[in-house]
């Protein structure tokens, strides 16, 4: 009775190893991106930027934003999870720059808030909107 009690157990210990060993695990690894540090803006909504221009994003560890957008400092928040980001910038100083450098800004403004991804592609950080498309091509500083 004790060996078919044992052969029993044995079965039933098998038969659940060999359930476990089939689960599947439903965590998948989302790449992180390296963002953190100062990124010079190169590029906004497919344009260039004009040569020697400060526009700039820095991020920081604590999530703060900051930078120049052309002509005026910013500052705000953004946040980031994988691949999936958001800016918000909160305010700027309000100085008047050449109408050429006003432009840039306007560009660099509008790109921000449509920003919901990041992407490392050849050793730049493509900021892209809902539709995939480059709003800010920034390099690192």
């Amino acid at each position: 009775m004790d060996s078919i009690m044992s052969k029993k157990i044995l079965f039933i210990a098998s038969a659940l190893l060999g359930l476990s060993a089939c689960q599947t695990s439903t965590s998948v690894d989302t790449p992180t991106i390296a963002i953190e540090g100062t990124w010079h803006i190169e590029a906004a909504q497919g344009q260039s930027v004009i040569d020697y221009s400060p526009a700039q994003l820095i991020f920081a560890a604590d999530g703060t934003l900051s930078g120049n957008n052309s002509c005026n400092q910013f500052f705000g928040q953004y946040k980031l999870e994988g691949t999936q980001l958001t800016l918000s910038p909160a305010g700027s100083t309000m100085k008047a720059c050449i109408e050429a450098l006003m432009s840039q800004e306007q560009r660099v403004m509008q790109a921000m808030s449509k920003i919901t991804t990041a992407e490392s592609a050849n050793g730049k950080l493509l900021l892209k909107d809902a539709e995939g498309e480059a709003q800010l091509v920034l390099s690192k500083q």
